[in-house]
């Protein structure tokens, strides 16, 4: 193999010339989101016109939800090749989202102790009505923990992806990737190549979506404002305000963990990932940027195999951004009726909260069966006065969607490193943009610009990415494979 000039693989890494700003994604979306909320505010009927446009393009990205899970799964287990280290990822994320959503949760009930944002509003109970609630759940029931772990397991592999049910999807995916460790790489070598090539395609068919996530924004914020409108914030101020700036204290210990167990400033991977977390602003959806956050922590050095499991599980089990609402929510409502929780009964609370938090991921009005199954088991205040959250509750979205996925992303940085699968150096280059790409040459291994970044790393006397990253080792693909003395010439400087 044909090893190239030193001097010409330091000039590949150099970051790209920078475009101009009105052709950057994050500044056209930034630009939709304030227009969306001009328009709702000073328009609101035109603005409760355009929730199609956002929906629309929510419902591009949930084409691809699917298929884009099942490969990558696939692909990065049959690559890792040890079904017992996929195990060990399940478990480990598994207690990680068990701690985070219980801090959250704790953490939740301690800003509504001292914020106290129902105190003084002395609802009267005469006057809640129960169709409210039922219309904003429609007929979604509460579920028990044996049902919720049933309904995991897919009838139909055909259901699961046509219903894109993410856990039945990565239910049926590991199995899929264990049988071809199990069989053997080389036997299912024609299957694994296929699906890379699928998956490219996937992540070519993502890039185009993208193009109109602009529209997208632009309509789901418009239709925020214009449906809701701003006055509902002098309604709710406090319990808005305790929602947020919890939202914010929690970011903040997110920053901390981050940097503590796994070393990853937050702050950079917040710029090198601002574009979704906008987009994730402005559509209130994480579904939204599903794939563009599951390729960027590829990139940033994660292990694949690792973001393909971490990242859809977190979507139904660590929503600590929800669990920070959920518990928050629930003492407004207390203090609303004029009670206050002594600490036997929050700690009840805490465990029913626990479980249906759980329980309601992927639900329609998850929060308000969260909050009614709550309710009832304490039998302190009304279940239909879980309707008076109806008029904050879309606003609470923003802060619901960046906190979720923000958890999400330290969550996978924090797994990956605990897992020993996590490369600290491809992230800081990734961080300062020498790592440009930003669909499938990461994730695949094919593209050429990371092979000339991997051939930079031998041509410097550095060792090759472990494991390639959640892939295979660089010595184990053809266009990585030479000899030693052909690795030493590449070391060797001119």
């Amino acid at each position: 193999m044909k090893i190239p000039n030193p001097e010409a693989l330091k000039a590949s890494s150099v970051p790209a010339k920078k475009k101009r700003l009105y052709k950057s994604l994050f500044f056209q979306i930034l630009i939709a989101v304030v227009a969306g909320v001009l328009i709702g505010h000073f328009w609101p009927d035109l603005g409760s016109q355009l929730r199609p446009l956002g929906d629309g393009f929510i419902k591009l990205i949930k084409m691809i939800i699917a298929p884009l899970i099942f490969l990558v799964i696939v692909t990065g287990i049959s690559a890792v090749g040890d079904v017992k280290a996929v195990g060990r990822v399940g478990v480990k994320a598994l207690v990680y989202f068990t701690a985070a959503t219980l801090f959250a949760l704790v953490f939740g009930l301690i800003v509504g102790n001292i914020v106290q944002p129902g105190a003084g509003l002395n609802i009267d109970p005469s006057t809640l009505s129960q169709a409210d609630l039922d219309a904003k759940t429609g007929s979604a029931e509460s579920k028990d923990a044996a049902s919720f772990i049933l309904d995991v397991i897919p009838a139909s592999v055909i259901g699961a992806f046509a219903s894109n049910s993410l856990l039945q999807v990565l239910f049926f995916s590991v199995f899929f990737g264990a049988a071809i460790v199990v069989i053997g790489r080389q036997r299912c070598m024609p299957v694994i190549s296929l699906m890379e090539t699928v998956l490219e395609l996937i992540f070519k068919i993502m890039s185009w979506i993208m193009k109109v996530a602009p529209i997208g924004a632009f309509g789901a914020m418009a239709f925020i404002i214009g449906q809701y409108g701003l006055g509902t914030l002098s309604t709710y101020a406090k319990l808005i305000a305790a929602c947020y700036g919890a939202a914010i204290i929690f970011i903040g210990l997110l920053f901390l963990v981050a940097w503590s167990f796994a070393r990853v400033p937050l702050w950079h991977f917040l710029k090198y990932t601002r574009e979704e977390f906008l987009l994730a602003l402005g559509t209130a959806s994480t579904e939204a940027v599903m794939p563009r956050i599951m390729t960027k922590l590829t990139n940033a050095g994660c292990s694949r195999a690792t973001t393909g499991l971490v990242v859809p599980t977190g979507y139904s089990f660590n929503l600590d951004g929800a669990a920070i609402y959920l518990s928050i929510s629930l003492l407004f409502l207390a203090q609303a009726f004029g009670h206050n929780l002594d600490l036997g009964q929050q700690l009840a609370a805490l465990g029913v909260l626990l479980l249906t938090s759980k329980g309601m991921a992927g639900v329609p009005g998850s929060s308000f069966l969260a909050l009614s199954a709550t309710a009832a088991a304490l039998g302190i205040f009304p279940v239909a006065g879980v309707a008076l959250l109806l008029g904050a509750d879309r606003l609470m979205d923003s802060m619901r969607v960046v906190v979720n996925l923000l958890g999400n992303c330290v969550a996978t940085f924090i797994v990956s490193k605990w897992e020993g699968q996590f490369d600290r150096s491809v992230m800081l280059r990734a961080f300062k943009g020498e790592i440009t790409n930003h669909d499938s040459a990461i994730m695949l291994g094919k593209e050429e610009d990371f092979e000339g970044q991997e051939l930079q790393r031998l041509s410097e006397g550095q060792d090759p990415s472990p494991k390639f990253r959640g892939g295979p080792h660089p010595g184990e693909i053809p266009q990585f494979q030479m000899s030693k003395a052909a690795r030493s010439d590449a070391r060797t400087p001119e």
